[in-house]
């Protein structure tokens, strides 16, 4: 009985055929795009066909940097890649990593050659990038002074700002010349004090973006004191402009959106600072009139006029009470002196004087109330209610009186 082989191992050894082919490994085919299909996850397939046949071909992401245009059916094209099997399917297609116009060869050739030498002079370092302001006045245009790309950069401009002044430099942007034109329009616009300027032109060929490949432009771009934004082709057109430009844009549309804010969102954002500023400023009167107040009213009690204005208070207080004090103590003393003058109007002299007693009182004026206390010839004082009478002692008679005790 034969070997029977399963497809996998057909397969795998047509691979590894093709694999150890040199030739295969690093070939250039030429051909007609057909089919191609950019798919969402970056990779690009299609076709290539001649008047003998088709080859299936595929461009992975990571090799679309290789892709200096943007591919579509018809283009004729030299593709640049390897040849393999692919297992699952069995069968074999060209692996691309590089692709370019047919006849464009040699200028993409120049293209990489003087990106490469640019590069290594550091004209594509971030320390040499400007940044774009943020709002602008004026702004500069080196374009074509007809076709869609000025149109799209002045409608949109306009739209976003309505004050903005645009300076449009007419340059050539194809054909003999067009970098010497280029070159005048970025070093006039840049004499002019402009804000920004945008460099740029629609899609095309390679053929057709050269200009803005040639080494002057890239010089004219770095030297130039302005921001300059590149706006060259699509967004799949990259050229030597685009690396040393301080920022890149995708379409001219897309450079005229980095270049000019919107007036309408800043007025708008101003706005809502404005009501922000005014409620935050609000809300802080509120809490420093609520603040004041707390100190007035702390300082009210806490000054001196204040203290000295209680202090007067507690005097007065004071004053009033010892006054109620001082009368309630004379009207209790006046009570008790009357008390006391009742009870002693009994034993006034005057009043027994005047019930026709005398008082006596020897020349010491001393009261005389014993006959022991003087002698014959002794000069005694005799008080009576209207005087009092000088008399001497004649005699003295002693005589014996019963003492009531009282």
């Amino acid at each position: 009985m034969k070997n029977a082989y399963s497809v996998g191992q057909v397969n795998r050894y047509v691979k590894n055929m093709f694999t150890q082919d040199f030739f295969l490994q690093k070939i250039y085919v030429k051909g007609e795009v057909s089919n191609c299909k950019y798919h969402t996850s970056g990779h690009i397939y299609f076709s290539l066909k001649d008047e003998t046949g088709t080859m299936s071909c595929v461009m992975f992401a990571g090799h679309r940097r290789g892709l200096a245009f943007s591919m579509k059916g018809g283009d004729k094209v030299i593709v640049g890649g390897s040849v393999d099997v692919y297992e699952r399917d069995g069968r074999y297609q060209l692996y691309a990593k590089e692709i370019t116009l047919e006849g464009a060869g040699a200028l993409y050739e120049r293209y990489l050659a003087l990106k490469q030498e640019l590069e290594e002079m550091g004209m594509f370092a971030g320390e040499y990038k400007q940044p774009i302001p943020k709002f602008i006045r004026r702004l500069g245009v080196v374009t074509a002074p007809t076709g869609a790309a000025v149109q799209d950069i002045r409608n949109i401009s306009y739209r976003r700002n309505p004050y903005l002044q645009i300076i449009l430099y007419p340059a050539l942007v194809q054909g003999a010349g067009a970098a010497e034109s280029i070159v005048k329009g970025i070093r006039m616009l840049d004499g002019l004090n402009v804000d920004v300027i945008i460099v740029g032109r629609g899609g095309g060929s390679i053929e057709d973006l050269w200009a803005f490949n040639e080494e002057i432009v890239a010089r004219a771009i770095f030297e130039c004191r302005t921001p300059v934004i590149s706006a060259v082709g699509h967004e799949t057109d990259f050229t030597i402009a685009d690396f040393v430009a301080d920022l890149r844009a995708p379409t001219p549309s897309a450079a005229a959106e980095l270049a000019v804010n919107d007036y309408r969102s800043v007025v708008e954002s101003v706005s809502v600072y404005r009501q922000r500023m005014y409620r935050a400023m609000s809300t802080r009167l509120d809490f420093y009139r609520s603040r004041l107040a707390n100190f007035s009213t702390k300082f009210g009690y806490l000054s001196p006029e204040y203290r000295l204005r209680e202090q007067r208070q507690r005097l007065a207080d004071v004053e009033s009470s010892l006054q109620n004090a001082m009368e309630g103590k004379l009207k209790e003393n006046r009570h008790r002196l009357s008390l006391y003058v009742e009870r002693f109007t009994g034993l006034s002299p005057l009043r027994k004087l005047n019930q026709g007693f005398s008082y006596v009182a020897d020349q010491e004026k001393r009261t005389l109330t014993s006959v022991k206390q003087v002698k014959n010839g002794d000069t005694i004082y005799i008080s009576v209610t209207d005087g009092t009478i000088e008399a001497k002692v004649n005699s003295i008679k002693k005589e014996e009186r019963i003492h009531v005790q009282g």
